[in-house]
C-alpha cells in the first residue's frame, strides 16, 4: 500500500499537470463549480510543480538547487507580505496574503517548469546527436 502511494506521489511530482487535471476534474464533477474547482486544483498542484522544478533542475545540471528554490519561495512570501502591508497601511490579512502567496508560487513554478522542461528536452536531444 505504501509503495502504491509513493508511486502515485512520484508520478504527480514528475508530471504535475496531471495532478491539476485530476483534482480539477473530480472537483468539477462533485461541485459543478468551475471557478472553485480551478482554484482548488491550482492550490493542490502547486507543491507538485515546486518539487518537479527541483527534480528537473537536478536532472539537467546534476546539482541540487533545493536551497535556492526554498529561498525563492521565502522571498516571494516576504515580498507579498511587504506589498500587502504597504498597500493596506493596516493590519495584515494573513488568509489573503497566504492565498496570494500560494497562487503566485503556482504561476512562477508553472512557468519555470515549462521553461526547464523545454530546455531539458532540447538539451538532451542535442546532447544525444
Amino acid at each position: 500500500m505504501i509503495s502504491f502511494i509513493a508511486s502515485i506521489i512520484s508520478f504527480f511530482v514528475l508530471f504535475p499537470y496531471f495532478c491539476y487535471v485530476l483534482v480539477f476534474s473530480i472537483c468539477k464533477l462533485l461541485t459543478k463549480k468551475h471557478r472553485f474547482s480551478f482554484h482548488l486544483a491550482l492550490d493542490a498542484s502547486t507543491i507538485f510543480f515546486i518539487g518537479s522544478v527541483h527534480f528537473i533542475m537536478q536532472t539537467i545540471w546534476e546539482i541540487s538547487f533545493l536551497g535556492y528554490i526554498l529561498l525563492l519561495v521565502v522571498v516571494i512570501g516576504l515580498v507579498l507580505v511587504f506589498y500587502h502591508w504597504g498597500i493596506q497601511k493596516q493590519e495584515i490579512n494573513y488568509k489573503k496574503v497566504l492565498r496570494a502567496f500560494w497562487r503566485v508560487n503556482f504561476l512562477i513554478f508553472f512557468g519555470i517548469y515549462f521553461i526547464f522542461s523545454t530546455y531539458g528536452i532540447i538539451y538532451y536531444i542535442i546532447k544525444s546527436i
